[in-house]
């Protein structure tokens, strides 16, 4: 019961996902991760939602399949090869704007957008510029990052940046959070 999938995978998952596999994208979402986004998505009806680190669109499709009718979502990725693959799948998608950028220049350059549903799925939010997206975040917003367990692709001295990442968020006042020992390491904060 604890790991098995029972939600309806996105329409578009599996193409996606065999495309990513094509073009050697080694940092996609797990599927238990993805369908907790999805989840989660659902609870914030005409939200306003962020992605940071599109990779392929297999988070992105996820998150789409758990947003209403009246959701946005933006999304970005510095990678045109990557972000090119979420484009033919998803970006028909009228709810959806995916974004070719850096994530430091897309963060200072939107720091007055304000959000209820933030995954930062990049350095981006999580290890660099933390402060700033967390700021973007409306109260009672939700903040989810995954991969907080060591991976075999971390390079070396990354978990002490993990562990310093985990103990900052654990010391703000405005954050209500969850750490959790399931699929790559999740953790869920809200903004007070």
């Amino acid at each position: 019961m604890l790991n098995n999938l029972n939600q309806k995978i996105p329409p578009t998952y599996l193409e996606i996902d065999r495309a990513t596999k094509e073009s050697g994208f080694t940092m996609a979402s797990d599927i238990l991760t993805c369908s907790l986004l999805k989840t989660l998505a659902a609870a914030k009806p005409a939200g306003k939602f962020l992605e940071l680190g599109t990779g392929t669109g297999l988070s992105t499709a996820w998150i789409l399949e758990g947003m209403d009718k009246h959701s946005t979502l933006i999304s970005f990725d510095h990678d045109e090869k990557f972000l090119s693959i979420a484009q033919q799948y998803l970006g028909q998608d009228e709810r959806l704007a995916l974004v070719l950028s850096d994530g430091e220049d897309w963060v200072k350059n939107n720091l007055g957008q304000k959000f209820d549903y933030i995954f930062a799925d990049t350095w981006h939010g999580k290890y660099l510029l933390l402060d700033e997206v967390l700021a973007m975040l409306n109260p009672g917003g939700l903040y989810i990052v995954d991969d907080m367990l060591p991976q075999s692709n971390w390079p070396e001295g990354h978990e002490e940046k993990a562990i310093n990442f985990v103990k900052y968020l654990e010391s703000r006042r405005d954050l209500t959070l969850t750490k959790q020992n399931w699929a790559t390491g999740i953790i869920i904060a809200v903004k007070k």
